[in-house]
């Protein structure tokens, strides 16, 4: 697959379910950062967000919103971005400040040689700022060891949000997604792995933020929906 030659053909999607308190903030943060770059925010939940991403239009126009009444969950709201990203890269990344845009950067100058990059908090290199509490660390481990034992991933890190692809490799798997939740991350890279995508991880500095809408009482509906992404053809 080609490498992109220019910013203008890289869209990153931002999943912004009831993030009015920090999506001010770390949009201005990517916009200064990346302001020729696409940047899709898809809310879908509650609050004053989408309200709060159309006062940025004016001074950035390289902006674009997605509203949806009713809660698609965070692989849904990916998939909805993807629909209409128009990069030839495609990436998305959580609203919540945990990476900073000079990670994404770096993850995509590793592009041109594999067919997606994912942010990775557990290879050697990689540097934690803030911790997860240790429950939340806990079950983010337990849940890595069942994704390699369902998937055959080797992946040490599936969950971080934070992945960049080659538009060609997502077009080959994106009606065949079924995940709408946090485990969307999984059938993502089973998808992409089965189809004969090459995907590697990248260290990254990264920080826990509090806020996130994941709550520990979602990991039974995770694995419901993990088998369904196992068993689904």
């Amino acid at each position: 697959m080609n490498s992109v030659e220019n910013n203008n053909n890289i869209s990153l999607i931002v999943p912004a379910y009831n993030e009015e308190k920090r999506i001010f903030t770390m949009l201005s943060q990517y916009c200064n950062y990346f302001p020729d770059y696409e940047i899709i925010v898809v809310c879908d939940g509650t609050d004053n967000t989408p309200n709060i991403v159309k006062s940025m239009f004016e001074s950035n126009t390289n902006i674009k919103l997605l509203h949806f009444n009713s809660r698609l969950g965070k692989g849904g709201a990916i998939r909805e971005g993807f629909k209409v990203a128009n990069g030839e890269i495609i990436g998305f990344v959580d609203a919540d400040e945990s990476v900073k845009p000079s990670e994404i950067a770096s993850m995509i100058d590793e592009l041109p040689n594999v067919d997606g990059v994912i942010a990775s908090r557990r290879l050697n290199e990689s540097k934690i700022i803030v911790k997860q509490p240790l429950k939340r660390r806990f079950t983010s481990k337990s849940f890595n060891v069942l994704v390699r034992l369902m998937f055959n991933l080797p992946f040490k890190d599936t969950q971080c949000g934070a992945k960049v692809f080659k538009k060609e490799a997502i077009e080959l798997i994106l009606d065949k997604l079924v995940a709408t939740g946090f485990e969307f991350d999984v059938d993502l890279l089973w998808k992409l792995k089965k189809n004969g995508c090459t995907i590697v991880e990248y260290p990254i500095e990264w920080g826990h933020s509090e806020g996130s809408s994941f709550r520990l009482k979602n990991a039974p509906n995770m694995l419901i929906s993990l088998i369904r992404v196992r068993l689904w053809k």
